[in-house]
Order: structure tokens, then C-alpha cells, then sequence
């Protein structure tokens, strides 16, 4: 069996304080897109629109988990996790984004929720992983106030089914790639070309998440947060210019989410331009309703040098150089030193306003063969082994982290990478749906026995 590799002076005892989770997406593991009433999301607009996705493949089938739910189950019992994070299709609970719950969508979660517990294994579900109803997005999506509300509707719909048996929540999922992305840059669903004019995206997804979080926890929630994508950000050189343009990549994609929610206010967002968010009177005191946990999602670090002269952005994003890559190629720079690093900043900069955090995802894509079989991914091994010690790191030196998730439990559709890209500890087989755990698993499941012994 494989084993956790000691050879490093990182106290690794401290992974024994951890709770050791895996994740997925709804739209990328379920398929089933027209069964049972579900509605349209964005994604599916996305994926529909030619040359939206690398490969031209859809989401359907994918992993097929809509009707292969136990084996994902017995996947994540048979590794040991704590909790299994899964996400709540929107569009399957409520189609249109408003009116009544769709039952069988929700019978198809109370039956995953009730596995989970006869298996062991926590049910952690994410209400928001980036599948808008398309009929919220043709009133303006994230960029309209009434989205925010649409949302605790909803929540309010998933808590009356579930609540009784679900105790913990994310809220959303990176709202930093819905506004970044999404909105911004439209390498994904809406695929919207806005620059700083998405910027009201940010402030409506957090306000989504303080009155998911009242939902929630007037329905009786233990524990209740969100989990956001952030990057530790490196500078390309020691210049003034490029510390103006450092601190302005900090501010786009860390700082204007997780600042609200920690502190209550918006950090100074004079590098930006001074852009006016759509704030109303109330909505920062929801959006800092002290979360019971502050997810952070973690994949790589970003290099920021100064822009070009014409360039409508104050920022440059530049390769880091001297480092290893994953299959996404230079966007994607293996650092697990930087994870350390950002934990620790989270820690100093936010103090006691910052709750325990969690590793909300954490994981990489190497090249793989598609069809069954075992997979032996060292790359992926030594990616999560460096990753968990720079977790190691940053609680040996005071940060508290209470659990850690890989990305992902199964290979998935990989949203605009379609299936080019695999994450999972377990190949799929998108022919025939066959789930075969790799040495990954296998690791993975040695290292939190390990950990417990």
C-alpha cells in the first residue's frame, strides 16, 4: 500500500487534526441534462454555443452520476473521507429559478444524502457551483440585484428538504471565477466580455451568500460558509510598477471577496479605477454575518508584472518562470510553497475575524488515457503531497485549517477544457461510465488512515 512519503521535515502530525474530504460539480459529473424536469443553466447554453469548449463535448453524459450515485459513494466511503463535498444543481430544484421545488430533482439529493450517511461519510453540499438558471441570466444574472434574493428562495427550497439531515453548507462556489471569468473575461459560462463593468457580479454573489447563510442557519445549520478560488500573487519583478500592479491583481482577485465577508467593507478600490458597487443600506452587515468556516480553493499561484502601455487592465499575467506545470501548461505553475504562504497571509491579515479555514478544492490535471484502466499518476501524488505539506507548513506556524479536499473524487467534464482535462482520483471511462480508482486513490486513502492512526 502506498504511503505517505516522511522524508520531508514538514510536521506532518499535523495532518492528524484535519478532516480529509473529495469534491465534485453537479453539471460535471451527473449528465441525466433533460430527465426528471431539470431546467436550462448557463452552462448549457455555454456548451451548446460552437467553440465555447475545447473538444466540443457536452456535460452529458459525463460521469453519468445521476444514476451511478452509489459507486461515487462507495468511492468516497472506501477512501475514508470525513465528508464528500457535492454540489446542488440549481436547475434541477427549482428549473426556472423561481416558483416551487421540483421533487424528483430533490428526491435525487435526499437519495445521495441518505447514502452518505449510511456509508460514514459527511454530506458537505455546495448550493452555487456556477449553473445559473438561463432565466436569471436573461434578467441580467449576477449583474441583477434580484438574482441575490432568486438564490435564498432556492436555498430556501433545498434546506426544507434536506435540512433535516444536512448540517454543514457551502454557499457558493469562486465567485471570483463567476465575476473573473464569467463575467469579465467570458473564458466561461455566461461567457460575458464586461472588463470592470462585471464588478456588481461581486457584490451580488456575496449578498447571495448572507441571506443563503440566514436561510440556513434559521433552518437549524451547524456550519455554514463559502469557499472562493485564491491565489498567492508573485511579482515578476522588484519595480514600483509592478508592486502597483501586484497589489491590484490582489485586490481583483482576492481581496473584493474575501474583505466583505471577514470584515464587513470593501477594500479601497482606488488601483481599480474607484469603481462604484451597487451596495444598498443593509447589505454589508448580511454579507458579514461571521461564516463558521472561510473556504479557500487552491490550484496555483499567479506571476503579475506591470501592464503594457495600451492595456485596459492595470496588471500584466505572466508565466511563473523555473517551475513545473500541470496539464494546463504555464497557466497553471506548481508551487505548493505559495498554498503556505497565502494561508498564512489569510491568517495575519484577517486575525480574529477569520474563522477556521478550509481547503475548499485542491488538485491537478495531467495527461491520461481515456479509456478503463489503472492509472499510475505520480504527478498527481507528488502535486498532493507537496500540497498538503505547505498545509502542514502554515498550521505548524499558526493558521488554523480544519479540513482539506481534494479535486476532484472522478474525472469530470472539465467546463470550457470539455474532457481534455482530468482531476480525479478515480479514471472514468466516458464511454462506458467505468470508475477505476488510480494510485492517487490509492495514496489518498493511505495517507488519511495514516493520519487518524
Amino acid at each position: 500500500m502506498p504511503s505517505l512519503n516522511t522524508a520531508s521535515p514538514v510536521p506532518l502530525d499535523q495532518l492528524s487534526r484535519l478532516r480529509f474530504s473529495a469534491a465534485t460539480a453537479a453539471f460535471q459529473i451527473e449528465g441525466a441534462r433533460t430527465e426528471d424536469g431539470r431546467g436550462t443553466s448557463i452552462w448549457d447554453t455555454f456548451v451548446d454555443t460552437p467553440e465555447r469548449v475545447i473538444d466540443g463535448s457536452t456535460a452529458d453524459p459525463s460521469a453519468d452520476s445521476y444514476h451511478r450515485w452509489r459507486e461515487d459513494v462507495a468511492l468516497a466511503a472506501d477512501l475514508g473521507l470525513d465528508r464528500y463535498r457535492f454540489s446542488i444543481s440549481w436547475v434541477r430544484v427549482q428549473p426556472d429559478g423561481r416558483g416551487g421545488a421540483n421533487s424528483l430533482g430533490l428526491d435525487y439529493y435526499s437519495r445521495l444524502v441518505d447514502d452518505l450517511l449510511e456509508a460514514g461519510v459527511t454530506p458537505f453540499p455546495t448550493l452555487y457551483h456556477w449553473d445559473l438558471p438561463t432565466t436569471l441570466e436573461a434578467d441580467g444574472g449576477w449583474l441583477a440585484r434580484d438574482t441575490a434574493f432568486r438564490f435564498a428562495e432556492y436555498t430556501q427550497l433545498v434546506a426544507d428538504r434536506l435540512g433535516d439531515r444536512v448540517e454543514h453548507w457551502y454557499t457558493l462556489n469562486e465567485p471570483a471565477m463567476t465575476t473573473l471569468q464569467g463575467y469579465a473575461v467570458g473564458e466561461l459560462a455566461p461567457g460575458r466580455f464586461l472588463l470592470f463593468d462585471a464588478l456588481p457580479t461581486v457584490h451580488h454573489q456575496l449578498l447571495a451568500h448572507g441571506l443563503a447563510t440566514d436561510v440556513l442557519r434559521r433552518a437549524g445549520a451547524e456550519s455554514v460558509g463559502l469557499t472562493n478560488n485564491h491565489t498567492h500573487v508573485l511579482a515578476a519583478d522588484d519595480s514600483p510598477e509592478c508592486a502597483a500592479a501586484v497589489h491590484a491583481y490582489d485586490l481583483l482577485h482576492n481581496r473584493i471577496y474575501a474583505d466583505p465577508v471577514l470584515l464587513g467593507a470593501y477594500p479601497d478600490l482606488t488601483a481599480l479605477g474607484s469603481p462604484e458597487l451597487p451596495i444598498e443600506d443593509g447589505d454589508l452587515a448580511l454579507i458579514a454575518q461571521r461564516p463558521d468556516f472561510y473556504g479557500i480553493n487552491f490550484y496555483n499561484p499567479t506571476t503579475i508584472g506591470p501592464p503594457p502601455a495600451d492595456s485596459p487592465i492595470p496588471f500584466d499575467l505572466l508565466p511563473t518562470p523555473g517551475v513545473p506545470v500541470t496539464g494546463f501548461g504555464e497557466d497553471w505553475p506548481i508551487m505548493p510553497e505559495t498554498l503556505t504562504a497565502l494561508l498564512l497571509d489569510f491568517d495575519r491579515r484577517y486575525g480574529e475575524a477569520l474563522p477556521p479555514m478550509i481547503i475548499g478544492e485542491n488538485g491537478a490535471s495531467f495527461p491520461e488515457p481515456e479509456t478503463a484502466g489503472r492509472v499510475e499518476d505520480a504527478d498527481r501524488i507528488s502535486y498532493l503531497d507537496g500540497h498538503l505539506r505547505a498545509v502542514a507548513a502554515a498550521m505548524a506556524d499558526g493558521a488554523r485549517v480544519d479540513e482539506y479536499t481534494v479535486w476532484s473524487l472522478i474525472d469530470n467534464f472539465e467546463w470550457a477544457d470539455g474532457y481534455t482535462q482530468r482531476f480525479g482520483l478515480a479514471h472514468v471511462d466516458f464511454t462506458t461510465g467505468e470508475r477505476t480508482p488510480k494510485a492517487s486513490y490509492d495514496w489518498y486513502r493511505a495517507l488519511i488512515a495514516q493520519a487518524r492512526a
